[in-house]
């Protein structure tokens, strides 16, 4: 999809972190950009800061774990614009423990926002983006749906889902000689604030208060990712050059194509690989 200008984008959780870096790139395209998210305050400023820039921008408050939202986000662009071309499944949260100890409302939360949500997404975009004489899907999945980590085992499970879905769908876009494309964006460390989702999880989940693996996680990855994570605009340019040039995948960290080649390799053997890229 070469020509952006004048077009039509719509991004989930473009608060923060890359959904905001990519918001802020595409009107920096000339792009009309949705921004959804749920967290009010993150959203409010993020559709300021562009509008402040001159660019043509509506933001819509979107739990996209519930459907009927993200069906009232595509209903409010199409009333507002007329027309979607880019969109990208990009809201995401992590919690997780050990496997054995992690309650069921966590993995109904992480799976409906990491997962259904971009099911979701496809299915009601996809028809509207066909009206409007094509564009490009972008799916937010992550190294985590590359090769599962310990301890955060909902957003890997949900992960490697996202991974597989954009693959089938891409292969139906191509197949049928579609105007569409689609990628997957895997994201390694990048400076987010992913790692606190729990400030946005509902009650249901909020009643099952962090487990010490969850604490020490946090601790971990929120030091590491603030420290060594690639700055969200790096990944923003990523997603810019897969949806013109039509590339699936966007792997943010090459130390992750080493990770799964040796992956490939330890399949022969029969043993599992940890291990990580840089």
């Amino acid at each position: 999809m070469k020509d952006l200008a004048g077009r039509v984008a719509v991004v989930t959780g473009a608060g923060s972190g890359i959904g905001r870096a990519v918001a802020t790139l595409l009107c920096a395209q000339g792009m009309k950009v949705a921004l959804a998210d749920v967290e009010a305050t993150a959203l409010d400023d993020a559709v300021q800061q562009l509008r402040s820039g001159g660019h043509d921008v509506i933001g819509v408050r979107t739990d996209v774990a519930d459907r009927a939202q993200l069906e009232r986000l595509a209903d409010t662009v199409m009333k507002q614009w007329g027309a979607v071309h880019v969109v990208h499944n990009n809201a995401g949260v992590v919690r997780g423990g050990l496997v054995a100890e992690i309650p069921q409302e966590t993995w109904d939360w992480v799976l409906g926002v990491d997962l259904w949500s971009v099911i979701w997404g496809c299915q009601i975009f996809l028809p509207l983006i066909r009206a409007s004489g094509g564009g490009h899907i972008v799916n937010t999945a992550s190294v985590a749906g590359l090769q599962g980590p310990a301890t955060i085992a909902p957003y890997s499970v949900a992960k490697f889902g996202v991974v597989g879905l954009t693959e089938s769908l891409r292969a139906e876009l191509d197949a049928a000689k579609e105007p569409i494309g689609a990628s997957v964006l895997c994201p390694g460390a990048v400076n987010t604030k992913i790692v606190f989702s729990d400030r946005n999880q509902p009650t249901s989940v909020a009643r099952n208060e962090l487990s010490n693996t969850e604490k020490q996680f946090q601790d971990r990855a929120g030091k590491m990712l603030a420290t060594l994570g690639k700055d969200p605009t790096e990944v923003a340019e990523m997603v810019l050059h897969a949806i013109v040039n039509n590339k699936f995948w966007i792997i943010t960290h090459p130390d992750w194509i080493d990770v799964m080649e040796r992956r490939v390799q330890a399949m022969r053997t029969g043993d599992l690989v940890q291990g990580s890229g840089g």
